[in-house]
C-alpha cells in the first residue's frame, strides 16, 4: 500500500467513524502523519474466525471500535437472513471492558433494523449466562462481547448459534465473507430503538439452573476464598453459593468489582504469574478450604489448594488437575454419558473414563468442538474451562463449576480428606500424568509462522531423550480430527510422553503443551514421580524450544 492509499484509506474510515472517541484518535494520527501507526491500523482488517473477532481497542480495521463491530453485527445478521432466520432473536450479552455496552448495543441496532428481534441482557453478566439464554429464549443466534482473559485495552466478539455453541466451520467464513461484502458503514443500516432489554428472569433462571449440578443433601461445608479478578462473576457466583448453601465466600475486595483497567494484575488471567497473589494473601488471613477464581467474563473457574511445600501456602492446580477432579466426582455421583476433552488437555481423562466405563472423545481445542460431542456429560480444556451441565450451558462454565469442585471439597471435608489427597489416589489408580505448558507471547506474529515452519521441516526425532514415535501435522486432520494448525509428538522410552504445538486462537502467543505419565506403584512412590515427571518435563520444554528455534 503506497502512502496515498493508506492516507486515503484512513481519511475514507475517519468520515464514516460514529465514534467521536476513535474519530479524535484517528484524526490525530494523520495530524501527526503517524505513518507507521496508521499502516498497522490499515494494513488489513481482524479475521473473523472460530473465536470471532478479538483485539486491541482503537480506530481502524486492524482494532477493535464501533465500525468493526457495526460491520460484524451486519454480516452475521445477512447470514442469519440467508439461513432463512429472518425474524428470529439474537440475544446479546456483555461484560464490563471498554466499550462492551457500546458494542452490545450496536448490535442490538444492526440486528433489529435487519429485521430480527434483539434482546440485551440487562448488564454486564458473565458469558454462561448469555450461553444460557440462548437456549432458554429459543434464540437463533447469541453474542457475548467480551475479551475474556485478554490484556485490558483488548475487547472481543464471541459468536453463538442458536444450539448455544460457539460457531464452527463453515458459519465462520460463511460470516466473515458477508462482513467482507459490506462495502461502507454508510450501507448498514441501524435502528434507534425497537429491540429489548431482558430483565433479570433469564438470571433467575440460570442461577435456579445451578443447583441441578449439585447432589441433593451433598455436604456444603467447604470455605473459599474467591476473586473475580476484576469481573463480572462476583454478584452471579455469591448468588449460587447463597442458593446452595455453601459458606459465604470471602472476597478478594480489591478485584471484587468490575474494572476494566484491571490495576492490580498484569494480565488478568489466574494462570499469569502474580494474578493470584492478592487471593492467596487472603488465604492466609481467613484459612479457607480452597480458593477459587473466575476469569473476567467467568467462564473459567480456577481453583488453588493450601501446600506447605511451597512459598506463600498456597497452589495453584492446573486445569488438567480440576478437570480429573471433576472428572473423578461425577463418576462417584453417577454420571453417565460422554466425557471429552480438547486434544491439548492431559490422556488422564481418558483413563478415567475408561475405568468407569462411559464414553470419550477427543477434540480439536475450544468449546466449540467440546460441545458438539454427541452424548456430551462433561467436557473440559486444560485453560481452566468445565463444562459440568451441558444441557444448560454448552460451552465453559466458570460459575457451574465453581460450585461443583467446591462441593467435592465439602465431600472430601467430611471425610477428613482434601482435594490433595484425591489426586493422589488418581495418579496411584492411573499413573501420575504430569503436564506443563511452553508458552511464547510475542510481538511479531512471524516469529510463531518462523517456529511452526522450522518444526515441519526439521520434526525432532528425540526429546529429553525419549524417541519420537510418532510426528503429525494436523494440517492435514486426522481419523477423528478436522484440520488444524498444529503439530502432534508421541514420545516412548523410559516414560510415555505427548507433545502439540499450537498457535493461540485469540492471543499472540505459540503454546507447546507438554505431557508425561509416570506409573507410581503405591502412594510412596508419589514424591519420586513428581519429581521425575517435572525433571522430564523440563527436558522435553528445553529441547522442543531449541528444536522450533525459540
Amino acid at each position: 500500500m503506497t502512502q496515498d492509499d493508506l492516507l486515503a484509506r484512513a481519511q475514507a474510515w475517519l468520515a464514516e467513524d460514529p465514534d467521536q472517541e476513535t474519530r479524535d484518535e484517528l484524526a490525530a494520527l494523520l495530524d501527526r502523519n503517524a505513518t507507521d501507526e496508521l499502516a498497522a491500523r490499515f494494513s488489513g482488517t481482524l479475521q473473523f474466525g472460530t473465536a470471532g473477532l478479538r483485539g486491541e481497542i482503537g480506530a481502524g480495521p486492524m482494532r477493535m471500535n464501533r465500525s468493526v463491530v457495526i460491520r460484524a453485527a451486519a454480516g452475521l445478521a445477512a447470514y442469519l437472513k440467508a439461513k432463512g432466520e429472518t425474524g428470529g432473536l439474537v440475544v446479546i450479552g456483555y461484560d464490563a471492558r471498554y466499550k462492551s455496552v457500546d458494542f452490545a448495543r450496536d448490535t442490538a441496532a444492526v440486528m433489529t433494523a435487519a429485521g430480527l428481534r434483539a434482546a440485551l441482557l440487562p448488564r454486564p453478566l458473565p458469558t454462561p449466562v448469555l450461553a444460557y439464554a440462548i437456549r432458554h429464549l429459543g434464540a437463533v443466534a447469541g453474542v457475548e462481547v467480551t475479551a475474556s482473559h485478554n490484556p485490558p485495552r483488548d475487547n472481543g466478539y464471541k459468536v453463538y448459534l442458536g444450539d448455544g455453541s460457539q460457531i464452527v466451520p463453515p458459519a465462520d467464513a460463511e460470516i466473515a465473507a458477508e462482513i467482507d461484502a459490506i462495502r461502507s458503514l454508510n450501507d448498514v443500516p441501524r435502528a434507534s430503538e425497537g429491540w429489548e432489554v431482558l430483565g433479570d428472569e433469564v438470571l433467575e433462571s440460570y442461577l435456579e439452573r445451578t443447583d441441578a449440578v449439585l447432589t441433593p443433601g451433598s455436604p456444603r461445608t467447604a470455605r473459599t476464598v474467591y476473586t473475580a479478578m476484576h469481573g463480572v462473576g462476583k454478584e452471579v457466583l455469591t448468588a449460587a453459593f447463597g442458593r446452595a448453601g455453601f459458606p459465604p465466600p470471602a472476597l478478594v475486595a480489591e478485584q471484587a468489582e468490575p474494572d476494566p483497567a484491571f490495576p492490580t494484575v498484569a494480565f488478568p488471567n489466574p494462570e499469569e504469574p502474580g494474578a493470584m497473589d492478592l487471593a492467596f494473601e487472603a488465604a492466609r488471613a481467613v484459612d479457607p478450604d480452597i480458593v477459587i477464581a473466575n476469569d473476567p467474563d467467568a467462564d473459567r473457574c480456577a481453583v488453588a489448594v493450601p501446600d506447605a511445600g511451597v512459598e506463600g501456602g498456597w497452589r495453584m492446580l492446573r486445569g488438567d488437575e480440576v478437570g480429573a477432579l471433576l472428572a473423578a466426582h461425577l463418576v462417584h455421583k453417577g454420571a453417565t454419558g460422554v466425557f471429552a476433552e480438547s486434544i491439548v488437555s492431559s490422556s488422564l481423562l481418558g483413563r478415567i473414563a475408561e475405568a468407569a466405563g462411559v464414553g470419550y472423545e477427543e477434540t480439536l481445542t475450544g468449546f466449540k468442538w467440546i460441545a458438539r460431542v454427541d452424548g456430551l456429560r462433561y467436557g473440559y480444556e486444560e485453560a481452566l474451562g468445565y463444562c459440568v451441565d451441558p444441557e444448560g450451558v454448552r460451552d465453559k462454565d466458570g460459575i457451574t463449576a465453581a460450585l461443583l469442585v467446591t462441593e467435592l471439597a465439602s465431600v472430601l471435608k467430611e471425610q477428613g480428606r482434601t482435594l490433595t489427597d484425591l489426586l493422589d489416589d488418581l495418579a496411584v489408580a492411573h499413573g501420575l500424568h504430569a503436564t506443563d505448558q511452553l508458552s511464547v507471547r510475542v510481538e511479531d506474529l512471524g516469529v510463531i509462522a518462523n517456529a511452526m515452519a522450522a518444526l515441519r521441516e526439521k520434526p525432532p526425532v528425540r526429546l529429553a531423550g525419549l524417541t519420537v514415535v510418532s510426528a503429525e501435522d494436523l494440517t492435514k486432520g486426522t481419523e477423528s480430527l478436522p484440520p488444524t494448525d498444529g503439530l502432534r509428538y508421541h514420545l516412548e522410552g523410559a516414560y510415555k510422553a505427548r507433545v502439540i504445538v499450537r498457535p493461540s486462537g485469540t492471543e499472540p502467543k505459540l503454546k507447546c503443551y507438554l505431557e508425561v505419565v509416570v506409573p507410581v506403584g503405591d502412594g510412596s512412590e508419589l514424591a519420586t514421580a513428581r519429581a521425575t515427571g517435572a525433571e522430564v518435563l523440563a527436558a522435553i520444554k528445553r529441547d522442543l524450544s531449541e528444536a522450533a528455534g525459540l
